[in-house]
């Protein structure tokens, strides 16, 4: 696997070939905000078939350098690898829906294309949610939200996924099926997985 190669400068996605695991990696990132360094010297590297977990306290920057690594922002300092044709899927930490909003869970899913009907049945059968196509968006429960943010996700069939603190508005029966979910994801897809946390005791 080549990685993408573009002349050094701060903030650049730059590298050569590092490892044919490797998904992503970031080199002394840094990164302000309203004059704060949120970001400092973070060096990682996520690898395919692996699972890193990001843990910090709120406001500490995870989801800053998570939109780094996927290269929605470009960090002020630092370098970040990826590789090259990298497919990768993100799942915020929430997302607010007005329940009064006529959004059912099949145009979610298919917001912004059209997706197979027999991918749709498999994605929803392995993320829990079998049957619930018509179910209205903005009416699921916490946990229900999440994996349906999940199934839109995986639905890219992504070499990289991101899940930003996935326990966020999950009850607390729920947190060792999800993390099961989520080592049968990095299996199935054979992806490197980034999970972020605030809670070291859950994780």
């Amino acid at each position: 696997m080549n990685l993408q190669s573009q002349p050094e400068a701060p903030g650049a996605v730059s590298g050569q070939i590092r490892d044919q695991a490797t998904l992503v990696a970031a080199e002394g990132v840094g990164m302000s905000y309203l004059g704060r360094q949120i970001l400092s010297g973070v060096d990682l590297t996520v690898n395919r078939g692996e699972i890193v977990t990001l843990i910090g306290l709120n406001g500490s920057g995870k989801s800053t350098l998570a939109r780094i690594l996927l290269g929605l922002i470009q960090p002020e300092a630092g370098r970040v690898w990826r590789a090259a044709h990298l497919r990768h899927g993100y799942v915020p930490q929430e997302m607010t829906i007005d329940p009064a909003m006529p959004l059912t869970l099949h145009r979610f899913l298919t917001l912004g294309g059209k997706v197979d009907a027999a991918a749709l049945d498999a994605t929803l059968e392995e993320v829990g949610l079998r049957g619930r196509l018509q179910a209205q968006v903005g009416r699921l429960s916490g946990g229900e939200l999440h994996r349906a943010m999940l199934a839109r996700a995986l639905l890219r069939r992504p070499d990289f996924l991101v899940l930003d603190e996935p326990m966020s508005g999950v009850d607390v029966a729920g947190p060792g099926e999800l993390y099961q979910l989520i080592e049968n994801v990095r299996d199935r897809y054979n992806c490197g997985v980034l999970l972020i946390s605030h809670d070291l005791h859950i994780v």
